[in-house]
Parts: C-alpha cells; sequence; structure tokens
C-alpha cells in the first residue's frame, strides 16, 4: 500500500502529465491538502523531497493569503535527456517556456557563469533566485 506521500506524489504527478502540454502546475497548498485529506505541512513535505531540481522539477512557493505552489517541469517530456540538465540548461528551458521573461534568463545564465559552485549548488542558488523573482510581486 503507498504511503501518503506517495499519494501526494502521484497525484501531483498526474496532473502534470494530464496538462503534457504544459511544463508549469499552479496549486494552492491549502486546496490541495484539503482535496487529498491531509495537512498543508505533509504537501510542502512532498515538494521540499521529490519535486527537486535534481529530478526535473522546480518548487516555486508564496505563502500568505493568496499563497500558492508552482510546480515547473524542467526537462520538456518529449525530449528524454541522456544526462541530467545543467543549470544553464534548466535557465534556456524557463525562458523557452515563457517561465521567466528574456531578460531574467540573460541574468539568471550570466549568474550562473560568475557563481563559483559546483553543478548541485548552483541549482540550488537557481531555485532561490527563481523563488525571489516570485517574490517580487510580477508573477
Amino acid at each position: 500500500m503507498k504511503n501518503l506521500a506517495d499519494a501526494i506524489e502521484s497525484f501531483i504527478i498526474g496532473e502534470l502529465l494530464r496538462r503534457e502540454h504544459e511544463d508549469a502546475l499552479l496549486v494552492q497548498r491549502n486546496e490541495l491538502a484539503e482535496r487529498l485529506s491531509c495537512a498543508p505541512s505533509q504537501i510542502s513535505y512532498v515538494l521540499s523531497t521529490r519535486f527537486t531540481p535534481e529530478r526535473g522539477f522546480m518548487v516555486e512557493s508564496r505563502r500568505g493569503s493568496g499563497g500558492f505552489v508552482r510546480i515547473m517541469r524542467m526537462e520538456p517530456q518529449t525530449k528524454q535527456l541522456q544526462h541530467e540538465p545543467t543549470a544553464a540548461e534548466l535557465v534556456e528551458h524557463m525562458a523557452d517556456k515563457k517561465l521567466v521573461t528574456a531578460r531574467e534568463g540573460v541574468l539568471l545564465q550570466y549568474m550562473l557563469k560568475i557563481i563559483d559552485a559546483d553543478e548541485s549548488k548552483k541549482k540550488k542558488v537557481l531555485q532561490q533566485a527563481i523563488g525571489l523573482l516570485s517574490s517580487s510581486g510580477r508573477r
């Protein structure tokens, strides 16, 4: 029998697959928790442990009354990569899918070039940068 985390992950991935022409899913944490009969903290746990850049996802979250969670698939479904995408490839994909503006894409690419870190650290920094862009109120 599946545990709750598996069920939450399956539901979210099912929603992404159902909308295969889109690379992002926007949900409200409380509504999702209510729909799945669980606590919002359980949704947060699944998002932070199973929807990671290493697994091909980027999660953007805004808390508060108008809060939301945006789950972005970083790898196109039709293009099966033979390797894990680099942080630069993730930015390129986000720009192609209009998940970031062209200007933001250029700035993110520049940031990745000048940062002195390995790929996993660059992906974490990229995730934080995306979070800052979304909290600026433009999305």
